[in-house]
């Protein structure tokens, strides 16, 4: 049954880290409060893992930023000179330095699909509150991340088997997660409607 907090009785943890384990990459939707994710975040690092925290607003093209080495340009300040920096893949240099004794690593993608709600005439309701037909709420889902971009995350851990992938895909009333190949049309999604 679906009670409100009904995921802090059930125990679905060991199943969590199963799925981890199966799958490889992981598209998770927890509830708009927060919070619930750090219990699943905490099992995989008494596990033994480590974390890569992301965003992916700010991530680029994963693939360059992840395996390859990629060039970052500072904004130029005036009369500053244009300067490239270059740095190292990410998860090939967290993997580095990992601790021999280390499950793996686990690349925690937030924002990779965003809902938003948002009232385009909220201005005007303000201004004029008894007509409540004005009050137009508009809800859609930001992709923040490309199919290409979440097909590349979801096939990382088959090119770096030490690495585990994470991304938050959405929000849901509790706590759950899927196959990120099946997300990202890589798998055929058993869920989905025909």
């Amino acid at each position: 049954m679906d009670f409100v907090g009904g995921d802090l009785v059930k125990p679905d943890l060991g199943r969590w880290l199963a799925d981890v384990e199966e799958h490889k990459a992981l598209a998770i939707y927890p509830p708009h409060e927060g919070g619930y994710e750090g219990r699943y975040l905490n099992r995989l690092r008494y596990q033994g893992y480590y974390f890569l925290d992301l965003s992916a607003r700010g991530l680029g093209d994963p693939e360059s930023t992840l395996t390859k080495i990629h060039p970052v340009c500072p904004p130029s300040l005036g009369r500053q000179p244009v300067a490239r920096w270059y740095f190292p893949p990410e998860v090939d240099y967290r993997l580095s330095l990992l601790h021999p004794d280390a499950k793996g690593l686990i690349v925690w993608v937030y924002e990779a699909k965003v809902s938003l709600r948002l009232s385009p005439l909220s201005h005007v309701t303000h201004r004029l509150r008894c007509f409540s037909s004005l009050s137009v709420v508009c809800s859609f889902r930001l992709q923040v991340l490309s199919k290409a971009e979440l097909q590349f995350l979801a096939m990382l851990p088959d090119l770096r088997p030490k690495v585990r992938v994470i991304a938050e895909c959405g929000n849901w009333r509790k706590f759950i997660w899927k196959p990120l190949k099946q997300i990202s049309g890589l798998e055929p999604d058993p869920d989905a409607e025909e």
